[in-house]
């Protein structure tokens, strides 16, 4: 009996993970996972970036690119009194 060392549905759901970190557009449940925020939050912050497309009334893609540079406006300085 041989032994795996490696489960292959746990390593095909990373590569699938991973894939959706790479995709240009994206879906609203997709945009959730990958920034941890609430349905309603990224549809707010998508709409705010322009990074929105609606395909036919139904279905909604959100261009990743776009959305992650009006993201970055939002990012803070960092701090050098902080001590660790």
């Amino acid at each position: 009996m041989e032994v795996q060392y490696y489960d292959i549905e746990r390593r095909t759901a990373i590569k699938e993970e991973a894939r959706m970190f790479r995709r240009k557009f994206i879906t609203y449940e997709q945009a959730e996972v990958i920034y941890s925020i609430s349905h309603r939050k990224m549809k707010d912050l998508a709409e705010a970036a322009g990074a929105i497309y609606r395909i036919n009334d139904v279905h909604v893609l959100i261009n990743k690119t776009i959305l992650d540079e009006y993201m970055e406006r939002f990012r803070q300085p960092a701090r050098t009194d902080v001590k660790i």
